[in-house]
């Protein structure tokens, strides 16, 4: 089913930018930290690589999904996911599948990645919005299998970097999930005439997002694009929109479209470059 065709279509498309441009980035950060190896990797390695990080992807969606959604539509909206996250790869991959392909192979491979990504992860329980050993556990087996299918098993440095690049993704999928809440306030829009189709996160620290009862986000900013454009767009925690007065917010709405419009900027000029759109289309 298309993701125009259901409820919170912005929010898949979100997410399913995210969750493709996350693996990646992810695939090229753990590369770095093992350069030589990487010089022998073949491009199916990379290709199992990116769907490991997509499978961890795809269950911290579902973990998050039941914190925002409503049970009885948390089912379609995963499904939903797995036909966006298709949808977007068969994309971006369009130029390397050629003109004969009809995508088929993206929408079974995708299927099966969601099936594994169950299989191997649903007996971790935890909270994703909290520490726990159960979600270092979840994480490091993520890692390990990471650095297994590079042919750099036990290598630290690989490790480290995958589980950096996947507790990142936490803090952006949850700004997501947050953006459609009611009263979120929508940021300036910064245009550019190079075509994209890729969503850069942000490298946040892992455990940065803080535990309940710690620390609490009260702000989020999220950056997305739409063919040729980029929309960043910011929200507050209700409780705290709430307990802010007239001319408070009113300074706030401000200084945060002053910050999106500096945010979207960058981030156009790292989402149109020359760099990342090759790196984007010849991936995998």
């Amino acid at each position: 089913m298309s993701a125009t065709h259901v409820p919170y279509s912005g929010l898949l498309r979100d997410l399913a930018s995210l969750m493709v441009a996350v693996a990646g980035e992810s695939v090229t950060m753990v590369k770095r930290s093992a350069p030589d190896q990487a010089l022998k990797l073949k491009k199916t390695q990379e290709w199992d690589v990116y769907l490991e990080f997509l499978k961890a992807l795809f269950n911290l969606a579902d973990r998050l999904s039941v914190h925002y959604l409503p049970i009885k539509e948390q089912p379609l909206f995963m499904d939903s996911l797995e036909d966006t996250v298709t949808q977007q790869l068969r994309s971006a991959l369009a130029p390397a599948l050629g003109s004969d392909s009809d995508g088929m192979e993206v929408a079974i491979t995708i299927g099966k990645t969601v099936a594994n990504s169950r299989e191997r992860y649903e007996r971790f329980k935890f909270l994703v919005t909290e520490e726990s050993p159960a979600k270092n556990e979840f994480l490091k087996l993520l890692a390990e299998r990471v650095a297994q299918v590079m042919g750099t098993a036990g290598n630290g440095l690989v490790i480290s970097s995958a589980t950096l690049c996947v507790g990142s993704a936490i803090t952006a999928m949850k700004a997501a999930f947050e953006g459609v809440v009611p009263g979120a306030a929508p940021g300036p829009r910064v245009e550019t005439g190079t075509p994209a189709s890729a969503h850069s996160p942000q490298a946040i620290p892992p455990g940065a997002e803080g535990r309940p009862g710690q620390e609490i986000k009260l702000i989020s900013v999220m950056a997305t694009v739409q063919g040729e454009e980029v929309e960043t767009r910011w929200g507050l925690h209700p409780r705290f929109r709430q307990d802010l007065k007239p001319d408070e917010a009113q300074e706030l709405t401000k200084l945060m479209n002053r910050i999106t419009k500096i945010l979207g900027e960058r981030y156009a000029a790292v989402a149109f470059s020359s760099e990342w759109q090759s790196w984007h289309l010849g991936h995998a």
